[in-house]
């Protein structure tokens, strides 16, 4: 099982991981920082994009 961690503390609220997977990730409309759209989303090749795109470096997936 795998699971993604987004640390809200380093996200900047630049929407990369929005824009590159829509389905996955949102920002938070108090604290406009990124979120799950659903706790354990399929984890897709565009995840996996997001998460090394993000500028951040905030989105982390842990395979276990």
């Amino acid at each position: 099982m795998s699971t993604i961690i987004i640390d809200t503390y380093l996200c900047n609220g630049c929407a990369t991981c929005v824009a590159m997977c829509p389905d996955v990730f949102r920002l938070d409309q108090t604290t406009e920082k990124a979120e799950l759209i659903q706790p354990e989303p399929e984890l897709t090749d565009d995840v996996y994009q997001a998460a090394a795109f993000c500028p951040e470096k905030c989105i982390e997936i842990r395979e276990e």
